[in-house]
């Protein structure tokens, strides 16, 4: 059960995401400009974030004010994703961590 709630917080972002870009692809659009090689990149890498930016972009002016705050903390809460499996690697059975470590 624990590894189901894992996969779901996982992959919850990146399917909201997909489904915002089918459902609303002008907002995702006006919001990356005519890019859709950095939604991408913002899917597979910072995924909170970039749900978060696109959901609090207002066409014509951008994220204004307090939304910067709550871009940055999923900004953060990304970060915190990638040092925690960077940290948690060594408990991986398996796992050589070469001549460096």
């Amino acid at each position: 059960m624990p590894c189901l709630l894992a996969l779901f917080g996982a992959f919850f972002p990146r399917v909201a995401f997909l489904f915002f870009w089918i459902a609303r692809p002008v907002f995702v659009s006006e919001a990356f400009g005519s890019s859709w090689l950095l939604p991408i990149l913002g899917v597979v890498y910072l995924t909170f974030t970039t749900l978060v930016y696109v959901l609090l972009y207002h066409p014509g002016v951008g994220v204004v004010s307090f939304g910067w705050f709550w871009v940055g903390l999923a900004f953060l809460i990304d970060l915190s994703h990638w040092f925690g499996a960077f940290s948690q690697r060594r408990y991986v059975t398996g796992y050589s961590p070469g001549p460096m470590a």
